[in-house]
C-alpha cells in the first residue's frame, strides 16, 4: 500500500490541510473583530464552504476534462495564493471575498485527494488507505486550530496568514511524482454521472444526509467554541480543540482498519451517538469540555471514515470523482450550513442552548442509519 505516489499524495494532503485548519478558527475571529460580530464570524466560514461545495459539484466533470494532476494542482494554488491577502483585507467584506477565492482551491483538492488515494490503493486496502490518508488530513487539526489561535493571540493575524498561505503551495513541487491511471470510464461503466444525479441514488443520498447532519455540528465546534469558551489555559477553547483534534485522528485510522474487516456500517450509530453526547458537554467548561471534546472527535473520527468508505464502494471504479465529490460536499456543506445557520440561532438563545438544539439533530440522523440498515435487507 506505501508506494511512492500514495506517500507522497499523503505528504500533498498534509501540507494543504496543515495551511486549512491554521486559518479555520483563526478567520472567523477576524471577520469577529473586524467588526461582523458573531454573525460574521458564522458568515466567513460559511461563505468559504459556500464556493467549496459549488466548485465541489463541478468537479466529476472537470476531472473527465482535465485529469487528476492539473486539477490538483490548480487546488493548491486557489487554496494558498488567496490567503496571503488576508493581511489587506481589514474590513468583513474583503475578507469574505478572499475567503471565497480559497473555498474554489480547498473543494478541488478535498475531491482530488479521496478520488486518488482509493485509485492509487489496493481494493482490499481501500479502508486503511483511506485511514492513512485520514491521518494526514486529521492530523493538522491536532495543534494547527490551537496554533492558529496561539500565533493570532501571541503574535498578530499576519504571521498565521502567511504560514496558512504558503503551507498549500509546497504540495506543488510533489504532483508530477503522482502518477495514476486517468479518470476515464472503464468498459461497460457508468460514466458522466454529475452531482445531482449521484445525490439522486438513495444509498448515496443517505451517507450525505447523515454526514452531512454530523459536519453541521462540526462547523458548530470549530467557528463557535473559541466564542464560547473564551480565555486560556488547560480549560480553553484551544485545548478544547486540540482533544478533538487528537481523537478524531485516532478514531479515524482505527475505523479504516476496521472497515477493511468488517461493514463499516456498524460504526454509523456509535459515531452518531458519541457525537451528540460530547456537544452537550462542550459549552459547560471545565473537565466536562474536555470530556465532550474526546467523546466529540472520537465519534466524528468513526464517521468520517465509515462514511467515505461507505460512499466510495456504492459507485464504480470510474465514478470515484462522483464519491469524493459527495462525501466532501456533504462535510464541506454541513460545515457551512451549521457555522452559517447557528450564528443566528446563538444570537436568539446563547452558546448553551444552540448546542444542545446541534446535538438534538446529530441524534436524529440515527433515522437514517435505520433506514439504510432496512433498505439493504430489502
Amino acid at each position: 500500500m506505501l508506494t511512492r505516489p500514495v506517500i507522497l499524495l499523503t505528504l500533498v494532503a498534509f501540507a494543504a490541510l496543515f495551511g486549512f485548519q491554521l486559518l479555520l478558527s483563526v478567520v472567523p475571529l477576524y471577520a469577529d473583530e473586524a467588526g461582523g460580530g458573531s454573525s460574521g464570524a458564522g458568515l466567513a466560514t460559511a461563505a468559504f464552504m459556500l464556493s467549496t461545495v459549488l466548485t465541489q459539484i463541478q468537479m466529476p466533470r472537470i476531472l473527465d476534462r482535465y485529469g487528476y494532476r492539473r486539477v490538483l494542482a490548480a487546488g493548491l494554488l486557489f487554496l494558498g495564493v488567496p490567503a496571503l491577502f488576508y493581511a489587506y483585507a481589514q474590513t468583513l467584506v474583503p475578507i469574505l471575498a478572499v475567503t471565497l477565492v480559497r473555498g474554489v482551491g480547498f473543494g478541488i483538492v478535498t475531491v482530488m485527494f479521496a478520488a486518488l488515494i482509493v485509485e492509487l490503493s489496493p481494493p482490499h486496502r481501500r479502508g486503511e488507505a483511506l485511514g492513512l490518508l485520514g491521518v494526514a488530513i486529521t492530523l493538522p487539526t491536532i495543534f494547527c486550530n490551537a496554533l492558529g489561535l496561539w500565533l493570532a493571540g501571541g503574535f498578530g493575524y499576519e504571521i498565521v496568514f502567511l504560514l496558512g498561505g504558503l503551507a498549500p503551495l509546497l504540495g506543488l513541487g510533489m504532483i508530477p511524482y503522482i502518477r495514476s491511471a486517468p479518470p476515464a470510464a472503464k468498459e461497460g461503466e457508468e460514466s458522466g454521472a454529475g452531482f445531482f444525479t449521484g445525490l439522486g441514488r438513495a444509498p448515496l443520498r443517505r451517507i450525505f444526509l447523515l454526514f452531512a447532519a454530523t459536519t453541521m455540528a462540526a462547523g458548530v465546534v470549530l467557528t463557535f467554541l473559541p466564542l464560547a469558551v473564551p480565555g486560556s489555559g488547560v480549560f480553553s477553547a484551544a485545548s478544547a480543540l486540540l482533544v478533538v483534534g487528537i481523537t478524531t485522528t485516532a478514531s479515524r485510522w482505527w475505523a479504516g482498519r476496521f472497515g477493511d474487516r468488517r461493514d463499516p456500517r456498524l460504526l454509523l450509530a456509535p459515531g452518531l451517538i458519541t457525537c451528540a453526547i460530547g456537544m452537550v458537554c462542550l459549552p459547560l467548561g471545565g473537565v466536562v469540555l474536555l470530556f465532550g471534546a474526546v467523546l466529540f472527535g472520537a465519534g466524528f473520527g468513526l464517521l468520517q471514515n465509515a462514511t467515505l468508505i461507505l460512499m466510495m464502494g456504492r459507485v464504480s471504479k470510474s465514478e470515484y470523482g462522483l464519491g469524493s465529490t459527495l462525501w466532501n460536499a456533504a462535510f464541506d456543506a454541513g460545515t457551512g450550513i451549521g457555522a452559517f445557520s447557528f450564528g443566528f440561532v446563538i444570537s436568539a438563545v446563547g452558546f448553551s442552548w444552540s448546542f444542545f438544539i446541534c446535538s438534538a439533530m446529530v441524534a436524529s440522523a440515527l433515522i437514517l442509519v435505520l433506514l439504510d440498515h432496512s433498505s439493504t435487507q430489502d
